[in-house]
């Protein structure tokens, strides 16, 4: 008996005129799949594909009418086709008829198997098969969540908020540089909408119905690097069990984001500069080189024109991700804004929370304009979230609101007590980390040895936060 595959074969239609061939297929794929129905007509398969789909179709190519040529296999392969198009059809067939079965899957069948056939090798090609009519409906809704979204943005730029002078000015360079394939570099401090930025050049691209994939640099430890970005081969390494495609590979075709790119060191820029420029990658474990095609765009929010000057961060690679670079500028420099973002997020937490929240009052407003806004753009969503949450009015008050006092500051105005002299854990947490990154100016590395955690836990607690 072969080995039970990992997934069951589902529902299986075999159609035969031998009778000890449909006896044969049901007695060995009753044990693999959900149900076996055999039929020795086919003209009765269109009434049953109509009555319910399966899984798979075993067809043989030759039936009593037509001994040998197999005419009538493609012309009930086609009827197939006509009922289910993504229907997965293995075709039955002699020895003497390989050509012809090679001819079928040419005409839409998925793959042919031999008779009288060996068990596993039986078993094992229809296990292919319905893995890839799972492929194959995973990428019709792949694309039509694509088509959905693309529908969706049929608003210029629905994804942001604002209409401030700088804001038109990013929105402007979107609309020029989302229609080639240039590699973009996104400069702007946490919080102001990087991924964002990145969303909208690969959903106004040529590759829009492809991919995207973001890869957050920082988090990705300098061991488990080329394992993540280019795939590794089973048993390359320890704790390599099985083997994994990069996130060049499946980025393929589409667009890659890469996040944070001014924290890779200077070993994993050298490596990351050699696939660009050779448009390929190898995996761990293997010699053979894998063709990649990828827009590429990354974003920093490190001075990185500095850290060239520093020496912290290659040249030539700058070179190669800066092809055209855009600005995002920090919620203080465009003050105008804050109000119809505010507005926004009012009214996506209070759907979410099915709260009564009608607006934001004009002091609350005044109050939103006057702080500094150290996390931007994030900052302000979750601070709407809380109000929305906390708040016992229809309108939410300056009251409602948490403002830091300062870059650092470990005090809160408002209505709310200090976070630090509460027994809030996570609100002291939050303000610690706050502080341990304004304290190293942004640097992420530098925070998160002071604080005594690795970079990536780092991270985590930075997105808990909404830091």
């Amino acid at each position: 008996m072969p080995e039970k595959p990992d997934a069951t074969l589902g529902r299986i239609l075999v159609v035969d005129d031998d009778v000890d061939v449909l006896q044969a297929a049901r007695l060995l794929l009753r044990e693999y799949a959900e149900h076996v129905q055999t039929v020795k007509r086919p003209e009765e398969v269109p009434a049953m594909l109509a009555a319910g789909a399966f899984d798979l179709i075993m067809l043989d190519m030759n039936f009593t009418r037509d001994v040998s040529s197999g005419r009538e296999g493609f012309y009930w392969l086609d009827r197939i086709l006509e009922v289910d198009p993504d229907a997965v059809v293995v075709m039955i067939t002699a020895f003497g008829d390989v050509e012809t079965a090679v001819q079928a899957i040419k005409a839409g069948a998925t793959d042919f198997v031999l008779k009288p056939w060996q068990n596993e090798k039986l078993v094992a090609t229809l296990s292919s098969a319905r893995k890839l009519r799972a492929a194959r409906s995973e990428a019709e809704t792949l694309r039509n969540q694509a088509r959905t979204l693309s529908s969706d943005m049929g608003q210029p730029f629905r994804e942001f908020v604002g209409h401030s002078a700088p804001m038109r000015r990013v929105f402007e360079h979107i609309e020029k540089v989302a229609r080639t394939d240039a590699n973009v570099l996104i400069l702007g401090e946490n919080g102001t909408g990087k991924e964002l930025v990145a969303r909208a050049l690969h959903s106004r691209s040529p590759r829009a119905e492809n991919v995207f994939v973001s890869v957050d640099m920082g988090a990705v430890s300098e061991t488990l690097f080329e394992s993540e970005l280019f795939g590794h081969r089973r048993g390359a390494f320890t704790d390599a069990r099985e083997d994994r495609v990069g996130r060049f590979e499946v980025a393929s075709g589409g667009t890659l984001f890469l996040d944070e790119i001014g924290n890779l060191s200077s070993p994993l820029q050298a490596k990351l500069l050699t696939v660009l420029e050779q448009r390929h990658v190898t995996r761990l474990g293997e010699n053979r080189p894998i063709p990649i095609d990828v827009r590429l765009i990354c974003a920093t929010n490190r001075p990185i024109g500095d850290m060239v000057t520093a020496g912290t961060f290659r040249q030539d690679l700058l070179y190669r991700i800066n092809t055209v670079e855009i600005h995002l500028p920090p919620l203080r420099d465009r003050l105008e804004d804050i109000g119809p973002l505010a507005e926004h997020f009012l009214g996506l937490f209070r759907r979410k929370y099915n709260r009564d929240v009608t607006g934001i009052s004009r002091e609350a407003l005044d109050r939103l304009h006057l702080y500094h806004w150290p996390g931007n753009v994030r900052e302000l969503e979750h601070m709407v979230e809380r109000a929305i949450i906390m708040t016992d009015a229809n309108t939410l008050q300056a009251s409602d609101f948490f403002f830091a006092t300062g870059h650092g500051s470990q005090g809160f105005e408002g209505g709310a007590a200090m976070p630090l002299d509460s027994f809030n854990l996570e609100e002291v947490e939050k303000a610690v980390i706050q502080k341990a990154i304004d304290r190293h100016g942004g640097n992420i590395s530098k925070a998160a040895t002071e604080l005594g955690l690795t970079r990536a836990s780092l991270y985590r607690r930075m997105e808990k936060y909404g830091l």
